[in-house]
């Protein structure tokens, strides 16, 4: 996968575009880890934000969406290729203006991106 592909869905993932994911819980390989917030794209940066809830002390986290591993509609269920502490130890999502930011946004697609190359994230 090159860095860019972490920025699009994959082909496998089932995602229908046109479809919206909010609200749509969100689970790791080890767990659920909240839910769509809103989906975004910013310059050609697919993601979604996903609102922790309690489980990371209320704070939103920011995914790419090649790490959704699939999509489904049926059960409303986003599932990622990555494990809730993968997850946790991403880069901080503080504000909405960092989506803006193309740093912020590469430093999340490069942590994401190591991890599906390191082969610590089922692909």
């Amino acid at each position: 996968m090159t860095i860019e592909a972490i920025w699009s869905y994959p082909p496998e993932a089932g995602r229908t575009e046109g479809l919206d994911l909010t609200g749509f819980t969100v689970v790791a390989d080890d767990g659920a880890i909240g839910h769509v917030d809103r989906e975004a794209e910013r310059s050609g940066m697919r993601h979604l934000v996903v609102d922790t809830g309690v489980w990371v002390f209320g704070r939103s986290v920011l995914v790419p969406a090649g790490a959704v591993r699939r999509v489904v509609p049926a059960e409303r269920r986003v599932e990622v290729a990555c494990s809730r502490a993968e997850i946790k130890a991403a880069p901080r999502f503080r504000t909405d203006s960092e989506t803006l930011d193309r740093d912020y946004l590469t430093r999340v697609g490069e942590y994401y991106h190591r991890l599906r190359a390191e082969g610590t994230s089922p692909a």
